[in-house]
């Protein structure tokens, strides 16, 4: 296979790559105002899941220091994930914007902002999706290491 150097080969977008580019905005665009509501909701069912969580049976039971330790428990967690999930929103977001705004103007300082916050989004889901999996591992080693103490 030929090495081909991009710089040096002056590469074009072509009105078709542009078109989809102007698509992909417009459909990252959609999804990130969406992904924004979903963290508003996130954010304020933190401060309503503890009430919710309190009227199940199990957790009545809890006396009323442990149910205000896992009323906070709850709200921290709800609003860890809203924060969590509001990164790639913004980044979609900010690609989105920036990526209509270069095929407007043609200009490449936004696009290539563009093509920046489109990495940045990449990269927090490359290492989330690590955390993640790390998580999962641990879980089964622990779960293998539980099961051979039985």
């Amino acid at each position: 296979m030929e090495n081909l150097d991009l710089l040096s080969n002056d590469l074009q977008i072509s009105p078709v790559s542009q078109n989809f580019l102007s698509e992909v905005a417009k459909w990252g665009k959609f999804l990130s105002i969406i992904g924004f509501i979903f963290c508003g909701f996130i954010a304020i069912g933190a401060f309503f899941a503890p009430a919710i969580y309190s009227r199940l049976t199990a957790f009545n039971e809890l006396s009323s220091e442990m149910s205000g330790v896992f009323n906070t428990i709850i709200t921290v967690i709800y609003l860890a994930f809203a924060i969590i999930l509001f990164f790639p929103c913004y980044y979609l977001n900010k690609f989105s914007v920036k990526m209509r705004m270069a095929l407007q103007s043609v200009n490449q300082e936004n696009f290539e902002n563009s093509l920046k916050n489109l990495k940045s989004l990449f990269k927090f889901y490359g290492i989330f999706t690590i955390i993640v999996l790390s998580f999962y591992v641990l879980a089964f080693i622990l779960a293998m290491l539980g099961l051979a103490m039985k």
